[in-house]
């Protein structure tokens, strides 16, 4: 105590006095300090920092004083082995996927669903959306509806999906996330066989279905879906993937050992076009595929990654095509897009042939400042790591990484980058599982349900299967689809949602992966679009680190991961500061220096840092006990 290092004998009643004073008044500055720094809160000398427009310099003196939250946060940081843990059930998520199958092997069945995570009433925690199939014509059984589950913040989460006005039955397969209208409040977009679906946020908790105002109905057989601002008015449009033209009337008959129906490839029917939506700023889109050089009723178009390939500083596509060529569409920054796959060579495998392209996602995996792919196909054809060689041209680096090898006995559908241990190299999740639950009959060591993959990024090209290393939970098999990353209780590290075909949904929780520390980041468009897609996140740390991200949506199959994003920063150390610079689609570029590490904060567009809070770093309980 202080108080204990005051020598007072010597002083006369006056002066022991006013010395007993001033200490009082000390203690209790101190004490109004300590209350101020409580988890949650700000203060405007640790976290606004002003965004500035010329390159950062020396930082402030007043922005030199460490956050004293987040030395609290460091010192009760989790020490084990990193363990992924099944908390669906104690997390109050109770859903089930309906394909519909009843014995007719329809094609649709084989596609499963996908996942969306969200925060639809901004409350900072984010919330799940799971898409759901439901029963043919005929067949009958019960009521299938997408369901919407608001987190509680104290890791279990409430089925809103009938008081959000979502409980409505549709042929479901994919969703997508975004602000179309600006006002602050996420609305969500489901794609299906037959017609989508755009429900509004009503900012209450409410959505209500504006499809046909919108015009964005889009009938056909819809897949994935990704909100951008393509041509940089500050406006979200909308692409939405196709896949074939499939009816029940026009259902084909495909056999596997020529006495059973088997599911059909997508080779025994023709594909369809995608469609580009542009947003009119009214509330309503028109389409403008024709227009934009987009249609093209060959493709069969599953997954959906957002790249700005060349960093002209316009949103370009890359499209999974399944048994066609892939798709990589140049912006030309005049409404209109050019293919450019065959010459970026992403537009088929090394045999020079058209794969089976499912999921896929683009991100900065090498600390190049560049965004490469990564791209889930068929068994026996492997994953693709198309690594972005700066001048145009993509290589598939999956055989020198290891990663095709470890693949090639899977089929492999949602497949996303994320940085599971926070050590600042994107990792790689792939979710895998067979189209034929009869494969065995013909292929016995092929399997129906298939366990995930997790490729730990070791640097300097190399990946490590870790799947078996990170508990029993990842590695169970499934017959996987959709997936989706999101730090859902707010501790700091990515957590994850799994979807199985006809099958549960599962969530599994990311334990001691935020032993490390991190920085997360939430963008605010004013001139650009209110969520920042499209914003291009640069993050340096005090030891010369560079990490880059972009904010996106779509990626993965089928689905899609939550809109802040996450830099993992590598091992604690005392004095870390990091520097933020980003660059919005309206380019508008913000610099920020001195930012401590372990905080969420939100970066408003031309305005700097809106607010921060300390990332509490705790543990749970059912996590593994640390690593002797």
């Amino acid at each position: 105590m202080i108080l204990s290092r005051i020598s007072i004998p010597s002083l006369g009643p006056r002066s022991k006095l006013f010395c007993l004073l001033l200490a009082a008044l000390f203690l209790l500055s101190s004490c109004k300090k300590s209350t101020n720094n409580e988890p949650g809160s700000s203060s405007p000398s640790d976290v606004a920092h002003p965004a500035s427009a010329t390159p950062a310099s020396e930082p402030a003196a007043s922005q030199s004083e460490p956050h004293q939250a987040n030395s609290i946060a460091v010192s009760s940081r989790p020490a084990g082995p990193i363990e992924f843990t099944d908390v669906t059930a104690q997390a109050g998520i109770h859903f089930k996927h309906n394909s519909g199958a009843f014995g007719k092997k329809y094609l649709p069945e084989t596609m499963g669903s996908g996942v969306c995570f969200l925060d639809y009433d901004n409350d900072g925690w984010q919330d799940i959306l799971l898409v759901n199939s439901m029963d043919w014509p005929g067949h009958k059984s019960a009521n299938s509806y997408p369901a919407l589950y608001h987190n509680n913040h104290d890791g279990t989460f409430t089925d809103v999906t009938k008081k959000a006005g979502l409980a409505i039955e549709m042929y479901g397969l994919g969703c997508a996330v975004g602000d179309y209208d600006n006002d602050g409040f996420d609305d969500i977009y489901i794609t299906t066989v037959g017609s989508n679906h755009l429900f509004h946020n009503l900012r209450n908790g409410k959505f209500a279905d504006v499809t046909a105002k919108a015009g964005v109905a889009d009938p056909g057989f819809s897949t994935g879906a990704v909100w951008f601002d393509y041509d940089n008015d500050g406006r979200l449009d909308l692409f939405v993937a196709h896949y074939i033209e499939w009816s029940i009337a026009t259902d084909q008959y495909c056999s596997l050992d020529n006495k059973n129906k088997s599911y059909c490839t997508p080779q025994a029917y023709k594909g369809q076009s995608a469609t580009l939506f542009h947003n009119k700023g009214d509330g309503t889109f028109e389409n403008v595929t024709r227009r934009a050089g987009l249609y093209d009723p060959t493709s069969k178009s599953l997954g959906i990654a957002l790249l700005d390939y060349d960093n002209d500083g316009w949103l370009d596509l890359f499209v999974a095509n399944d048994t066609e060529p892939n798709k990589l569409y140049h912006n030309n920054h005049d409404g209109t897009f050019t293919d450019v796959a065959v010459a970026a060579g992403l537009a088929y495998g090394e045999a020079g042939t058209a794969r089976a392209g499912m999921g896929t996602d683009a991100a900065d995996y090498d600390n190049s400042g560049r965004q490469s792919l990564v791209l889930g196909n068929f068994t026996n054809e492997s994953m693709s790591l198309y690594h972005n060689d700066g001048s145009g041209l993509f290589t598939d680096v999956a055989p020198a990484t290891g990663i095709a090898r470890m693949s090639a006995k899977s089929l492999t559908f949602g497949t996303l980058f994320f940085d599971y241990d926070l050590d600042g190299l994107p990792d790689v999740l792939a979710v895998n599982g067979h189209v034929s639950d009869d494969i065995s009959v013909v292929q016995p060591t092929v399997k129906y349900a298939q366990p995930p993959h997790l490729f730990h990024n070791l640097g300097k090209n190399k990946f490590e299967e870790v799947t078996g290393k990170v508990g029993s939970a990842l590695a169970r098999p499934v017959v996987g689809r959709g997936a989706a990353y999101a730090d859902f209780d707010n501790d700091g590290d990515l957590d994850l949602v799994i979807t199985a075909n006809n099958g549960p949904a599962r969530l599994l929780r990311n334990d001691n992966g935020n032993r490390n520390d991190m920085l997360r980041v939430r963008t605010v468009g004013t001139r650009s679009n209110r969520d920042g897609i499209g914003a291009k996140v640069t993050v340096k740390t005090s030891n010369g680190t560079r990490l880059f991200g972009v904010v996106k949506t779509g990626s993965s199959y089928l689905s899609q991961s939550e809109l802040p994003l996450t830099f993992g920063l590598g091992k604690p150390e005392a004095a870390k500061t990091v520097s933020l610079v980003v660059v919005w689609p309206s380019g508008q570029k913000d610099q920020i220096p001195n930012i401590k590490p372990n905080q969420f904060i939100s970066v408003k567009e031309g305005k700097g840092i809106l607010s921060a809070q300390p990332i509490q770093l705790h543990g749970h309980p059912s996590a593994t006990s640390p690593a002797q």
